[in-house]
C-alpha cells in the first residue's frame, strides 16, 4: 500500500510517469522501507495505462465484493419506522458517557511517576 500511495502522490506532485527513484524518494521522506521489488512489480502493471481508468476498473471490483458487517443495522433502521433515528442518537451517546467514565478511571490509582 505504501509504495502505491508514494506512487499516487508522485502523479499529484506532477510527475506525468514517476520512476522507481521517485517513489524511493517519497518513502524515504517519510521513514518507511522501500521494497524493490514491490516498486518494480507496481511500475510494471501501471506502465503505459491512465491511472484514473485504473483506480475505476478497481472500484467497478470492489462494488461487487461483498462487505459484510453492518448488515443488521440496515434491518433495524427500517422496522422502527421514522423515529428510529432519535433512539439510535439517545443510545449512542449514552455509550459515550459510559466510555468517558471508564477513561477517568485508566489509572487504577498509582501513576508510572511514583
Amino acid at each position: 500500500m505504501k509504495v502505491i500511495a508514494a506512487y499516487l502522490l508522485a502523479l499529484l506532485g506532477g510527475k506525468a510517469c514517476p520512476t522507481a527513484e521517485d517513489i524511493k524518494t517519497i518513502l524515504s521522506a517519510v521513514g518507511a522501507e522501500a521494497d524493490e521489488g514491490r516498486i518494480q512489480l507496481l511500475l510494471k502493471e501501471v506502465q503505459g495505462k491512465d491511472i484514473t481508468e485504473l483506480i475505476a476498473s478497481g472500484r467497478e471490483k470492489l462494488a461487487s465484493v461483498p462487505s459484510g458487517g453492518g448488515g443488521a443495522v440496515a434491518v433495524a433502521a427500517p422496522s422502527g419506522g421514522g423515529g428510529s433515528a432519535a433512539p439510535a442518537a439517545a443510545e449512542a451517546k449514552k455509550e459515550e458517557k459510559v466510555e468517558e467514565k471508564e477513561e477517568s478511571d485508566d489509572d487504577m490509582g498509582f501513576s508510572l511517576f511514583d
